[in-house]
């Protein structure tokens, strides 16, 4: 009985190499092919699906980024800085903390063009890098208009600024406004 069990494990063993054995010629055998093979077309591959042959499709029509809320004014029509200055209230306290966050977020996307004190006298402009001057933000006129102004101006630009609504979040806007509502040495209406 000894002899047969030493043969049938030798045997296991034997079977159990050689199963184990994977020569890189040939990598085995597949039995489920579909999980083996995607049949799903790579991303920028052509796709005789699709009227336009492409696999990437534009989003659909309408479609809103998770956590945006679309922004209905447009910069076109002048009417939309009236209309945003009555429609949109800065959601935010005057708080020291709101100001610190706006302080850097104004450091950031701002400070290159209207300057360290909001006085229009960025780098971009005192370099000679841009010609054209940009906005003073402590001027009288700026110092009174309505923070939903400021917050549509931000989003779409307005003259010669660009729209910097895709490059800064919403709440990130409104902590901008208090920032500057600080340097002008106001505090925001809620």
């Amino acid at each position: 009985m000894n002899k047969y069990l030493s043969i049938a494990s030798l045997l296991v063993l034997v079977l159990t190499l050689t199963g184990c054995h994977r020569d890189n010629n040939h990598p085995g055998y597949v039995y489920l092919p579909d999980m083996d093979e995607s049949r799903a077309y790579d991303t920028y591959s052509e796709n005789p699906n699709y009227a336009d042959g492409k696999t990437m499709q534009p989003p659909v029509e309408g479609t809103i980024a998770r956590g945006e809320i679309p922004y209905p004014l447009t910069k076109e029509n002048l009417d939309d800085v009236l209309i945003a200055g009555k429609k949109f209230t800065n959601p935010y306290k005057y708080t020291t903390e709101v100001v610190a966050e706006g302080k850097i977020l104004y450091e950031r996307f701002c400070l290159s063009c209207h300057g360290d004190l909001g006085d229009g006298k960025g780098h971009l402009y005192t370099s000679g890098r841009y010609t054209y001057p940009p906005g003073n933000l402590l001027e009288d006129k700026q110092k009174y208009r309505p923070d939903g102004e400021i917050f549509h101006v931000i989003t779409v630009g307005y003259g010669i600024m660009g729209a910097h609504g895709p490059q800064i979040r919403q709440d990130d806007r409104w902590k901008i406004i208090a920032y500057v509502r600080g340097l002008q040495g106001q505090v925001p209406k809620n």
